[in-house]
């Protein structure tokens, strides 16, 4: 198929995309890497009147360190962050993420700042986001607002980003020390959507016992699930198979919400949130234990 017809603009500045975005409001659609929404716009489930794309805002590309934190242009390519090592020093967690988003012609054209914006529930990214405790960096012709990615969330393909403002920045802290975590999902064939997948950070202080833990869930839900009870369960205790299968049962039977899809039945999708728990919970706290504790 293809799409309905649409007015189309180039900006070569941020100030020009958002000036067209003022101009056009609610007519208009963003296109950065284009892999949802050119798909989108081909089975006309979206019909924007206007286009604009943004591949020429250059000044939204970038990877970089600020003090202790890192800044990440919504505009940088998936790709990037897969290899670039900035980000596999400072957020180890999403350089793992990355080899599972999607087909690798895919991360080489998809953005950061896309694949945030379309909020779906399957991806990666926004999971990530949550787990890291991102602050999202947004902008309009009058200013500019932070948000906490758990605020930026908002529902199925659905984000706080007003109609007139255009996701320009991310920005991620510093992990603490003896910090751990892993990424792990199960999906038909490398590549596709996953059926379950969680990211998980586990912090321990110096007698090894949990400071704090993040569980993050995608496909769980209608956006990034966060099982925050769950992860209470670990908090201030020493990790062991007890604690940690506690804490699978839980987010398994009670804080996911998995719709099921024709690949996994709902049940399913639970059963696999429980094994992906327990397997990423270890991984993540052998990896926090590896800087030396005592």
């Amino acid at each position: 198929m293809k799409p309905a017809p649409f007015e189309y603009h180039v900006p070569d500045s941020l100030e020009q995309a958002l000036a067209l975005l003022k101009e056009h409001g609610g007519d208009a659609k963003l296109l950065a890497g284009g892999q949802s929404l050119v798909p989108a716009m081909n089975f006309r489930v979206v019909q924007p009147g206007v286009l604009i794309d943004l591949n020429r805002v250059s000044e939204l590309a970038y990877v970089r360190q600020d003090g202790e934190n890192l800044r990440i242009g919504a505009m940088t390519r998936e790709r990037t962050l897969e290899i670039d090592p900035l980000v596999a020093k400072q957020s180890p967690l999403l350089e793992e993420a990355m080899p599972h988003v999607a087909h690798p012609q895919i991360r080489n054209r998809g953005t950061l700042g896309g694949s945030l914006a379309n909020a779906d529930p399957a991806a990666e990214l926004p999971v990530i986001m949550l787990a890291l405790g991102a602050r999202l960096k947004a902008r309009n012709v009058s200013g500019e607002r932070w948000m906490e990615a758990h605020d930026f969330f908002s529902g199925m393909f659905t984000t706080a980003l007003a109609p007139d403002e255009i996701l320009v920045e991310i920005e991620l802290p510093p992990d603490l020390p003896h910090t751990g975590w892993s990424f792990m999902e199960v999906a038909p064939r490398a590549g596709d959507y996953a059926l379950m997948g969680v990211a998980a950070q586990v912090t321990l202080d110096e007698n090894g016992r949990c400071r704090q833990a993040r569980l993050v869930y995608l496909n769980a839900g209608d956006g990034p699930v966060d099982a925050k009870e769950a992860a209470k369960i670990l908090g201030g205790e020493m990790p062991n198979d007890d604690v940690i299968e506690a804490m699978a049962e839980l987010v398994s039977r009670k804080e996911i919400n998995p719709f099921g899809n024709i690949h996994a039945s709902s049940d399913f999708q639970r059963h696999l949130a429980g094994v992906l728990t327990r397997k990423a919970l270890k991984q993540a706290i052998e990896r926090a234990g590896e800087d030396g504790l005592q």
